[in-house]
This record gives structure tokens, sequence and C-alpha cells, in this order.
């Protein structure tokens, strides 16, 4: 069974650097306050840690 988490994006891309709104983009959030159940990889977990100012990991393992 694949590892899931769920990311919640708790402020605005606006303003910040283009990399740091495209790798919001790239984990699939649109709106804030929005939440993503995306697959707990090494990459989707490197791009969560890029951003840790913007994004907050509400729940691990198996999400629904």
């Amino acid at each position: 069974m694949k590892k899931l988490m769920k990311v919640k994006l708790v402020h605005s891309p606006c303003g910040r650097y283009p990399k740091q709104r495209e790798t919001v983009k790239g984990l699939g959030l649109k709106l804030l306050y929005g939440e993503r159940v995306i697959e707990d990889t090494a990459a989707t977990r490197g791009m969560v840690k890029k951003i840790p100012h913007l994004v907050k990991i509400v729940a691990e393992g198996d999400v629904k």
C-alpha cells in the first residue's frame, strides 16, 4: 500500500520567489487553505521541505 500524506496551503504564494510558487503549483495546491492528498515519496517530501513557511503537513500514513 502506498504511503500518503495530506498537505495544506496555509500562506499565500503571492509575492514569493518564482521557484516557491512553482513548487506550490507542483504539489497541486491552488487555493489558500486548500488540502491535497499526495503520495509520500522522497521527491514530494523534498518539495514540502523547500516551502515549510507556506504549507503544513496535516496527516501522514493512512489518509482518506
